[in-house]
């Protein structure tokens, strides 16, 4: 259906503004972040003589090399870990005949409704049972239980989207739930599994709370606790904590930018089914 001139204006009109609404934090924190040190920016405002250098001094002052070393380390183990577990156990509650499947189903969908603070005590104190406190551990195995919940639930919805005529052609050619979920199934939800590996690498890398509480070691938590560095009993020195955010989110923008493709098409993928 053709749409007339005035939708097309104002749509270009809605999402130009969406585009001023997300870009304008960014340019805030940039032109905050080459501002002189010491100083308090008010707005968007840009200098003649940029102090590129801030970049250096909060890379640095936040001593993020370790920082960055930990995060990675955690997404590596972590993600891979929830995007396997979530998609076995999404193409098993979309496909296959569980036993108790809808009620084992519901404890997953009760798992997403907790808030996640009230899981910090009880877990601090069941990682210290463990023997596990302030290890690579203590952070590996909540995350990748905190994030296995929503994947399942994710993947499900995606594989219960896959043709039956695909299922129903593989068995009749010998192929088992394995070879059919390998060959058939994997390769077709990919946009999903990409845009699940996104968002867990978002929940891991931005993860602040479960560090500081199970991990002593400043430097084996995540990057999200450099930006303490900046913040002062009696000073915040907000040039360079503009520059630290922006270089502790530069991972997960640059990570988005080329699996963007992937998030969109599942986004559609699950917006069309009819």
């Amino acid at each position: 259906m053709k749409q007339g001139k005035s939708v097309q204006i104002l749509g270009t009109v809605m999402l130009v503004l969406t585009i001023i609404f997300c870009i304008l934090p960014f340019l805030s924190m940039f032109s905050a972040a080459v501002q002189p040190q010491g100083t308090t920016p008010a707005g968007i405002q840009f200098t003649a003589h940029p102090h590129w250098e801030n970049f250096v001094d909060a890379w640095n002052m936040a001593n993020i090399t370790p920082l960055l070393i930990s995060s990675t380390i955690l997404v590596i183990v972590v993600v891979p870990c929830v995007v396997i577990f979530s998609s076995l156990g999404g193409y098993a509650f979309a496909q296959l005949r569980v036993p108790f499947k809808g009620l084992i189903y519901m404890l997953f969908i009760v798992g997403l409704t907790i808030p996640f603070e009230t899981l910090v005590t009880p877990l601090y104190y069941q990682i210290s049972g463990m023997g596990l406190l302030n290890t690579r551990l203590a952070l590996m195995l909540p995350l990748i239980s905190l994030n296995i919940p929503f994947g399942i639930v994710w993947m499900r919805s995606c594989f219960e989207q896959m043709p039956r005529d695909l299922m129903e052609a593989a068995s009749i050619d010998g192929a088992g739930y394995l070879r059919t979920f390998r060959s058939i199934q994997l390769p077709l939800a990919l946009p999903s599994i990409a845009s699940l590996g996104i968002l867990t690498f978002l929940a891991t890398w931005n993860q602040f709370l479960l560090a500081v509480v199970l991990e002593n070691d400043p430097n084996k938590r995540t990057m999200a606790g450099a930006l303490q560095a900046f913040v002062g009993q009696y000073q915040t020195d907000v040039v360079l904590l503009n520059a630290g955010a922006l270089l502790i989110m530069a991972p997960t923008m640059i990570l988005f930018i080329f699996l963007q493709r992937y998030f969109i098409r599942a986004m559609l993928a699950g917006s069309v089914k009819g």
